[in-house]
């Protein structure tokens, strides 16, 4: 089988800071060594040093495609194949291939490239990874449609960040460097901001140093390194499961926050059995949500062992610093109860500093070492036959035969107080080993009590009946007894092992039902619970046709949907331990072998990965339709809406200009001149429909980024007033009162706002309508007001949405976008559109605009001099 050949990446932050051409630099270099290398696809977007320096290298011709009657150019990748270079360059991994090749995107092309062994340069930002794809678009209010998985990029073996400085970037964009000259303006005045490449600049350092964390902990882990490299500064919190755990956490937040970049991990133990005591599930859930409001990661590990448990977590995760809780217990104490787990933990610790934080919260009471333990403590006994509670069924009956037969007159008990004391040691020898050692001790026991305190002394005989009596009901009280309260100790157990079942499992149950981790990190928190090797979710390929027997041991059979921990197997056959998880998919592990007991827990796992994962197919099916039924609905509405608003002046203006046109007509001069306008309105009539649905689109898809400046908002009306010829002699303009503060907008898109406003006020009344400028608080507010029939309250909402006309009643009225579009730019801007009932009748439509830090007065000169 052919190997896979290697992927290297050049990441950047943004579009300009040198991708291609570092790639085409690698690629000199490499041909210069005697590669052999050719350009599969490489885009210079008509830069002059990036053409120039692809000059010299093979390219392979790209193939054309026609899409929507336009010809693209995209990369031949059976060419390439053909060709079949040493390395091949493929610029813009995240390309959407135009449709009629092999695949619908580039990175999938890539992939072939990389099978058939072909080594591949590409390059890639940081905006098109799926993970950060949200993020980008919130920050700079761009959408970006071209994806690539971020599985894809971190499985290249080499990943280099081409890095820039962001006054580097904008100055190499000013100079013509990136972008033609047409676009440099609106370019530094929106997606290339200082803000937006600083926030950018960061979330690409941030991906990148996460991968080369996950290099490293590969390494370790095959290299089997234990020691900790202190690369990055880490702090794991122990959480005994008890009230003193948000005092923990916080210090260790403290700790982790002195260092840059540090990382807080928060780590609790539990029991295999789930016989913890002093453990609380409502506070190791309100220590988890302070953990994860920290900033930190919140971790639940299976161990009997605590402290090494504790280390090999703290170890695995190349952890620098662990902090513990004690209790300020007092001397004897300490001398009874002998080392706790923090003194235990901080032997083992090797190259981990360990913190020992001191707390008021008194710990789980311990019992004295020569007490029996507690029955839910059995698990260091074990139940019916522990060697060590063997030997103490077997050492303690002499030792209270010789202290009895040392008691001398008048202090000597008789044989009915010799036989209750026996009792005692028989029944806490069964509590503290059960069945096998309760029966070892009542047999010696009744030996010594025979041979030592029954008349005739040393001697087996027995002399009277009622002693012979007592000594058998001895034995039998004491197997009885010991036979209770081993089924006591073996139910306790049951049932708290059952219950630390039920609290895994309802763990991972609350992950999947908030949504909140993908399958990825559940399938990794369950490899840490359960200290694997790493662990796989496989689905089948084939999930139509019979289940073969020989499928399992077949890797082309089965698709690693998710997994964990280092080379995962790829099919059940390669798996320590596989676990149906529904009718076409699989649970893989690795590692150590799970016992019956927990196998059943896993089962019950396996079932909620199962569900995770159709969760997430449901979703995004869900968000298709969504989607789907959107458009539809919109599209359904703007047809409806515009059949007869872009029909009506498309006619008028074809009826005035086939007139126009007529041979046989004779116009007069003012019958021609009537007719220009009739065509001249309706034609502009048209072009505002038309600007209103391109708006509303750019709104609707977030391209709408104002460009905000202090301005005088009574400058802004009579400008807007004008753009409404209905408008003429119908609007009042009310006087402005002094001391209006300047309004921090778009003034192209604050005069659109009032003139939708104003349009749609003169078009639905007869009455005058009146436009106020005023200011409250921090916001400047105009009032288009007119004394019309008015809307119901009811129907505030419903006129703003759009191509919506109070119900679609009247096809004359216009579009319905004029109030959806102006409330959608006013929120743009950070404003808001509200309309309130007129006194007297009619409706009111309150613009509310912020207003320009500092401005005290209404002149456009003074607000800039502000700003400035």
């Amino acid at each position: 089988m052919r190997q896979r050949a290697k992927l290297r990446v050049y990441l950047g932050a943004a579009p300009g800071v040198g991708k291609t051409y570092k790639m085409l630099e690698e690629a000199h270099r490499r041909a210069e060594r005697g590669a052999d290398v050719v350009i599969g696809f490489v885009e210079t977007h008509g830069r002059a040093l990036t053409a120039k320096l692809a000059e010299g290298l093979e390219t392979v011709p790209r193939i054309t495609r026609e899409y929507r009657g336009v010809m693209f150019e995209e990369m031949d990748l059976d060419a390439v194949l053909a060709r079949r270079p040493q390395v091949a360059l493929v610029d813009e991994l995240a390309h959407t291939n135009v449709p009629g090749g092999r695949h619908a995107k580039r990175w999938q092309d890539v992939q072939d490239l990389l099978d058939a062994g072909i080594e591949v340069i590409t390059t890639v930002n940081v905006q098109h990874l799926e993970s950060l794809n949200d993020v980008v678009q919130r920050i700079t209010g761009v959408p970006q449609r071209e994806t690539v998985p971020d599985e894809v990029v971190r499985a290249a073996d080499q990943i280099e960040l081409v890095d820039m400085s962001p006054e580097s970037l904008r100055r190499r964009l000013a100079h013509g460097n990136v972008y033609a000259a047409e676009k440099i303006d609106a370019a530094l005045g929106n997606y290339f901001r200082v803000g937006n490449l600083t926030a950018l600049r960061e979330l690409a350092l941030l991906w990148v140093a996460d991968r080369v964390d996950e290099v490293l902990q590969r390494y370790r882990e095959e290299h089997g390194i234990g020691t900790v490299w202190e690369a990055r500064e880490r702090v794991v919190v122990a959480l005994p499961g008890g009230n003193e755990g948000e005092a923990l956490i916080r210090r260790a937040a403290r700790i982790a926050a002195r260092s840059s970049g540090g990382e807080l991990l928060a780590v609790h133990i539990a029991r295999s059995d789930g016989l913890a005591a002093g453990t609380s599930p409502s506070a190791l859930a309100t220590q988890r949500h302070l953990v994860e409001t920290l900033g930190g990661t919140y971790h639940s590990i299976i161990g009997d062992d605590v402290p090494r448990a504790l280390i090999e977590f703290a170890q695995a995760k190349n952890a620098t610093q662990l902090v513990l809780g004690t209790s300020r217990r007092n001397r004897v104490n300490r001398f009874l109860t002998g080392r706790g787990i923090g003194e235990t933990t901080t032997m083992l610790s090797g190259d981990i500093d360990v913190h020992m934080v001191t707390h008021r919260e008194m710990a789980p009471r311990r019992r004295f070492p020569w007490l029996p333990p507690n029955p839910l403590r059995q698990a260091s006994w074990g139940t019916g036959g522990s060697w060590r509670a063997i030997t103490v069924g077997i050492i303690a009956p002499p030792i209270l035969t010789a202290v009895l037969t040392a008691i001398d007159h008048p202090f000597r008990l008789n044989v009915a107080s010799d036989i209750l004391l026996y009792l005692t040691l028989t029944v806490a020898i069964s509590r503290l080993g059960g069945m096998v050692s309760a029966f070892v001790a009542a047999l010696w026991s009744s030996l010594l009590l025979n041979y030592y305190f029954i008349p005739p002394v040393h001697s087996i005989t027995i002399a009277e009946a009622n002693n012979a009596i007592a000594l058998v009901v001895f034995v039998i009280v004491g197997l009885t007894v010991a036979s209770v309260v081993d089924l006591a100790i073996r139910q306790t157990r049951s049932a708290a092992h059952a219950s630390a079942e039920a609290e895994t499992l309802n763990a991972f149950a609350v992950a999947v039902l908030r949504g909140d981790e993908a399958i990825s990190a559940l399938l990794e928190r369950f490899r840490e619970t359960y200290s694997m090797e790493n662990v796989g979710l496989l689905q089948r390929n084939d999930t139509e046709g019979p289940r073969l027997p020989d499928e399992i041991d077949d890797p082309r059979r089965w698709t690693l949907v998710a997994a964990s921990g280092t080379d995962p197997a790829m099919c059940p056959g390669r798996a320590d331990t596989v676990i149906e998880a529904g009718p076409n998919a699989v649970l893989a592990l690795r590692g150590r072998t799970l016992p019956a007991a927990e196998q059943r827990v896993l089962a019950a796992f396996a079932a909620q990965a199962t569900a995770a994962l159709e969760r997430r197919r449901l979703a995004r099916e869900a968000a298709t339709a969504q989607s789907l039924a959107a458009a539809d609905k919109m599209r359904t509405a703007l047809l409806t809406a515009v059949s007869h608003d872009l029909r009506t002046p498309l006619a008028a203006a074809k009826a005035s200009i086939s007139t126009l046109r007529d041979p046989e007509l004779v116009l007069a001069d003012a019958d021609r001149a009537e007719l220009l306008e009739a065509a001249e309105e309706s034609l502009d009539r048209l072009t505002r429909l038309v600007e209103n649905l391109l708006d509303m689109s750019r709104l609707q898809a977030g391209a709408v980024t104002p460009r905000l400046e202090a301005i005088a908002i009574e400058d802004v009306i009579p400008r807007a007033v004008d753009d409404v010829p209905a408008a003429a002699g119908r609007v009042l303009l009310a006087p402005t009162e002094p001391g209006i503060p300047a309004a921090l907008v778009d003034a192209p898109l604050a005069e659109r706002i009032i003139a939708n406003l104003v349009a749609n006020a003169v078009t639905h009344t007869d009455s005058f309508v009146t436009v106020t400028v005023s200011a409250l608080g921090n916001q400047v507010e105009v009032r288009v007001i007119d004394r019309g029939r008015g809307i119901p309250e009811e129907d505030w909402d419903l006129v703003f949405r759009p191509f919506q006309r109070l119900g679609d009643r009247d096809n004359t009225s216009g579009v319905g976008l004029g109030l959806a579009l102006s409330r959608g730019l006013a929120e743009a801007m950070g404003g808001t559109l509200i309309p309130e009932d007129t006194p007297g009748g009619g409706i009111t439509m309150v613009l509310s605009l912020p207003a320009a830090p500092g401005a005290g007065t209404g002149t456009a000169t003074q607000a800039q001099e502000v700003i400035r």
